[in-house]
């Protein structure tokens, strides 16, 4: 006798689905980074301008345990426990996209870097600003949670789908891992 296997969810499979595209263009936008890396014909080059934001992604990346904790109380029928961690994970997300803006204020008003001020410039602000996008959507959503959570209508039925978008902040997540090793490591 043959055993069913249980189709994934379709939240799932379209979470997925999403992910791959979204991992499509982050690579495109990668690829155009370490393709300009070092042709910009004037300055300010990475090296005379960035500094390693170690904290703020110490934060982000802490995020995921933080959301992943969220999940793991939600399914455990520890609904406040949940809202505690969801509000962790939307508090760390936050900093690090307000550490984000502070970087572009002081890369603008005192190194001088915009985005057009050459193809660093350029390359920079479009893959750093698109992940600062995605990190600001996934905030938007987190809150959104939150939103329900403080009213109640949070029950450890909805682990699921809770757990569904997770997938989402985890590839926010992993995807800075390559922009922070691309631009402020390698790029540098």
């Amino acid at each position: 006798m043959e055993e069913e296997w249980p189709l994934p969810s379709r939240g799932r499979v379209g979470m997925f689905s999403f992910i791959a595209a979204e991992a499509a263009i982050f690579t495109i936008f990668v690829v155009a980074y370490i393709f300009y890396m070092g042709k910009s014909l004037t300055g300010p080059t990475p090296k005379d301008v960035l500094e390693l934001p170690i904290f703020s992604t110490v934060c982000l990346l802490s995020s995921s345990l933080a959301i992943h904790l969220a999940i793991r109380a939600l399914r455990n029928g520890k609904v406040r426990a949940f809202g505690s961690w969801w509000f962790v994970t939307i508090a760390l997300g936050a900093f690090f996209l307000f550490s984000t803006g502070r970087e572009w204020q002081h890369l603008i008003f005192d190194k001088g870097l915009t985005i057009s001020t050459n193809l660093f410039g350029t390359t920079y602000y479009s893959l750093v600003g698109l992940h600062a996008f995605h990190v600001t959507v996934g905030l938007i959503f987190l809150a959104v949670g939150m939103i329900f959570a403080l009213l109640g209508e949070v029950k450890p039925e909805h682990s699921e789908r809770a757990e569904i978008f997770s997938l989402y902040w985890h590839f926010v997540d992993s995807v800075w891992v390559i922009v922070f090793t691309v631009v402020y490591v390698i790029g540098r």
